[in-house]
């Protein structure tokens, strides 16, 4: 019987290049590793490393604010309010946030007791990976001490924290080979983009809006050079800023893309290098081939609403997130056409089909309750014939409706009986309240209150009565006044404080 063994992706051994004679990782485990040059840069499919403590302090909480910050392009995960560790390693698997990658998160096993303490988040410091770690009890004394200078620990990725970085890997380097094919097939560059938290799609912003025909063949193109398998490796160097060329700006003064941290002090120049595609400064993480990326765009572009600027994002998605996509669309569409009792390629027609009957079904209800809106105010008007001249018509008017637009409905009776009432040969003083409950109530039930009359001042003076007895909340202005009641209408209760106060005015 045959037998198939699966053996776990591995880096290429040529993946990391240093191409500086005077570059070197250093082997002091009392040195931190620098950004640039770290474990998770050099092999992004290591998932764990023996390494030791540098240095560790308590983190102090930094004050939120007092202005509401821009939107950050990447999505960290929000830091415990548990007391918190910031650890220097040696080197780590764990990346840091940066180059509009989110930070990873995974866990530190401090090899004297065997404990692991979880990574929440990663950040650079200077050039420095600087690891926040959640204490254990709140002890933070114990874990100081777990965590001193030259302790031997283990740092790894748990599964769900390399299905994040690999998913945020395949998205980063699909990001290169999008912002690559733009710029050299279509002339667009790439002004920003944003790595969106798993599984929306992330997007590139451009400066301008692009055709479903462009969009198509720049995907074509990308997924040629999947099949092809299009290797991907890392060249490191000494970091020499009297060479870095500033952030090149559109007319408008937009910068297009984003340049080397002003705070960088790793010393480490990073260029990711797509083979025959593209080659790019860059502190990521990336796949070490296209094998198996599949890159998909969304056929059309948004376009950003501000007034300066026809900017434009182009949405993709590859790897996991591809994968979740087409797999949740296929359960809408499937579920759908279930619902529909319909092949799942019928669904856009059998759609269309039942709004078409929507609308035709709800202006049947349009014109019913307009009917029946003239009926109500036909009777109202006949009562308000009868009343004797001088006196003033009083009336409530409750219903129980589950009308989708029940304002709208009581706002055509009291139409009706305002237009039928103006016309009468007599004119007659009335002051009329309707209000209308659902069907089934709850705490957090609303009844709709209409209030009618031929008299301001009365209308006024009902509305400012049903605030300060019913708690009702609502406004008006000259003979019609609308409001809502939140609870439950009680006919014992609210109907006869209604009715009393009616009487009072």
């Amino acid at each position: 019987m045959a037998t198939a063994v699966l053996l776990p992706p591995s880096t290429p051994s040529d993946y990391h290049r240093i191409i500086s004679p005077t570059l070197k990782v250093s082997n002091d485990p009392q040195i931190p590793i620098p950004v640039g040059i770290l474990a998770c840069q050099r092999d992004p499919l290591l998932r764990s490393l023996d390494t030791s403590v540098v240095a560790v302090s308590v983190s102090q909480p930094v004050a939120p604010p007092s202005k509401k910050s821009a939107k950050k392009s990447v999505n960290a995960p929000a830091i415990p309010s548990d007391p918190i560790l910031e650890v220097i390693l040696h080197d780590t698997v764990i990346f840091p946030e940066g180059g509009g990658q989110p930070t990873d998160t995974g866990v530190i096993t401090t090899t004297a007791d065997g404990v692991a303490w979880e990574v929440v988040q990663a950040k650079r410091h200077g050039g420095h990976a600087v690891h926040y770690v959640r204490v254990k009890d709140g002890d933070v004394d114990k874990a100081s001490l777990a965590f001193s200078p030259g302790a031997s620990v283990t740092v790894s990725l748990g599964q769900e924290d390399f299905d994040r970085r690999y998913d945020h890997m395949s998205m980063h380097t699909s990001q290169h080979v999008l912002s690559a094919l733009l710029e050299a097939r279509l002339g667009i560059l790439t002004l920003s983009w944003s790595l969106t938290s798993y599984p929306s799609p992330c997007y590139v912003e451009i400066p301008r809006g692009m055709t479903p025909e462009e969009i198509s063949s720049i995907q074509n193109e990308a997924n040629r050079l999947v099949f092809e398998g299009r290797r991907v490796h890392v060249e490191v160097e000494e970091l020499d800023r009297t060479q870095v060329k500033p952030v090149p700006t559109l007319e408008s003064g937009r910068a297009v893309g984003r340049g080397l941290p002003d705070d960088y002090t790793g010393g480490v120049k990073r260029v990711i290098v797509i083979d025959g595609v593209d080659r790019n400064p860059c502190c990521g993480t990336h796949l070490p081939s296209l094998h198996n990326l599949q890159l998909f765009l969304l056929p059309h572009t948004d376009a950003l609403a501000r007034s300066t600027t026809t900017n434009a994002r182009l949405y993709f998605l590859a790897g996991p997130r591809l994968i979740s996509h087409l797999t949740s669309n296929h359960n809408l569409i499937t579920n759908t056409a279930a619902i529909l009792s319909c092949g799942a390629p019928l669904v856009p027609d059998r759609v269309k089909q039942v709004v078409d009957e929507r609308k035709k079904a709800e202006r049947r209800i349009d014109d019913v309750e307009a009917e029946l809106a003239r009926y109500i105010a036909e009777g109202l008007v006949k009562d308000l014939a009868q009343t004797e001249d001088g006196s003033l018509f009083k009336r409530h008017i409750h219903r129980t409706e589950d009308s989708a637009n029940v304002l709208g409905f009581l706002s055509a009776i009291a139409s009706a009986f305002s237009n039928a009432a103006s016309a009468a040969s007599e004119a007659k003083s009335y002051l009329i309240v309707f209000t209308s409950t659902p069907t089934s109530q709850t705490a957090s039930s609303t009844t709709v209150v209409v209030v009618l009359g031929s008299d301001d001042k009365k209308v006024k003076e009902a509305g400012e009565g049903l605030k300060s007895k019913l708690g009702v909340k609502g406004g008006g202005k000259g003979a019609k006044w609308s409001g809502k009641y939140v609870g439950v209408w009680r006919e014992a209760k609210e109907n006869v404080t209604l009715e009393n106060l009616l009487s009072g005015l």
